[in-house]
């Protein structure tokens, strides 16, 4: 079968991005880590991030869907190879592949792409069958603590896992193909103007921080006694492992997919003040809830921040300049964001973290890419690194 010309573009781009980001591993890993270890590693990361930067990619998504449509079993092929790999790898690695946390990772796996396969083609419109499918896909993979992750390399210094990478994969396919969310983003493209608005966001949400977080002694300015190369190299690691390991992961979750399918089904409920109503209801009690359950100052301050998103998604929202219900839904995703970083037991960091999440789901909703979302999510979280600074929790 001859291959469609927008096809061979998205193979030809996902293995450049491939090949650089091998090549950025190699150069900051290849020389720290033993070179039997780098090499059983290296075929594994190779394949699994040409599938990470190709799997998000419309005509790729196309096809999968074709492909699946014609046998609805083969809706199971590809994560059965997916976990295949990641056994073999720990089993090469000399560990058992099947103990522990490690024998529930084919239920992590398979569980939102077999619910999805069931209903595919019956329903159309997004429902609250979606919402109960990504809690109960997103919580476990929060809680559940699996060892061996299948590091790369397996010892040694690395920036990601296989399992993790397998999470991330699993979602795209289960939701973007299996489930048909065409449009949650999950791809790698070099866009000015999208860089743009990822860099003027952290910018005007760290001088946000800043204004409130000095006056309170949140943060501290601690600066670096010499600008050399290995604090270069340190912030390279530091920006990579943190976009690869936490900004991608949550930026798919609670972006590309929450958001998306929360603001879908506000559009289709054609009205946003029931939502909003609903969320601010919800979200202040769990936020005095969180604040007052900690020891710290300003225990109040996770509510103001999500009344202040609810107050700033009211007057957007009756503004009538955007699609209906995509400010509520970015209030309702933001507070949800911030207030699930209770297990941090800072205060003010978890209302931060409320604004951070109104941040990240606007890069989103400005580039409908969950890359941008994720840039800005780096840069948010690797600021203490780059500008020497320190949270006083």
């Amino acid at each position: 079968m001859k291959i469609s010309t927008l096809l061979n573009q998205e193979l030809k781009s996902s293995a450049l991005w491939t090949t650089g980001l091998t090549v950025l591993f190699l150069l900051l890993y290849g020389l720290v880590n033993a070179i039997s270890d780098t090499a059983i590693a290296l075929p594994f990361f190779v394949l699994f991030y040409y599938l990470f930067f190709a799997i998000g990619r419309l005509e790729v998504n196309r096809i999968f869907r074709t492909w699946i449509d014609k046998n609805s079993m083969k809706v199971i092929l590809l994560p059965a190879i997916l976990l295949s790999l990641y056994f073999l790898y720990v089993l090469i690695n000399g560990q058992n592949p099947v103990r522990g946390a490690l024998a529930l990772v084919p239920y992590l796996i398979l569980f939102p792409i077999l619910i999805f396969a069931a209903r595919r083609n019956r329903v159309q419109k997004i429902d609250w069958f979606d919402f109960t499918a990504f809690v109960l896909y997103l919580l476990p993979t929060l809680f559940l603590e699996v060892k061996p992750s299948g590091e790369l390399p397996f010892t040694g210094e690395g920036f990601e896992s296989l399992y993790h990478i397998i999470l991330i994969l699993s979602a795209v396919y289960s939701f973007g193909v299996v489930r048909g969310l065409n449009d949650i983003g999950f791809i790698p493209v070099l866009n000015r103007k999208y860089l743009w608005t990822a860099i003027w966001v952290w910018a005007a949400f760290y001088t946000l921080v800043l204004l409130i977080g000095y006056p309170v002694n949140f943060i501290r300015f601690i600066g670096h006694e010499i600008i050399d190369l290995p604090l270069v190299k340190k912030i390279i690691i530091t920006l990579i492992a943190i976009f690869f390991h936490t900004a991608i992961f949550e930026e798919l979750f609670f972006r590309g997919i929450l958001l998306n399918m929360l603001t879908k089904r506000i559009g289709q409920a054609k009205t946003w003040k029931m939502f909003w109503i609903i969320g601010i209801i919800l979200s202040i009690p769990v936020a005095l809830l969180v604040g007052y359950t900690l020891v710290g100052k300003m225990q109040w301050f996770p509510a103001l921040m999500t009344i202040c998103l609810f107050a700033a998604a009211f007057f957007l929202e009756r503004s009538n300049k955007h699609q209906s219900g995509v400010y509520t839904g970015l209030a309702i995703t933001s507070s949800i964001f911030g207030l699930v970083h209770y297990h941090s037991h800072a205060i003010i960091y978890i209302g931060f973290a409320c604004i951070a999440g109104w941040a990240y789901g606007y890069t989103y909703l400005k580039t409908k890419n969950v890359f941008y979302s994720a840039i800005v999510h780096t840069l948010v979280n690797s600021s203490v690194v780059i500008f020497g600074l320190e949270f006083i929790k």
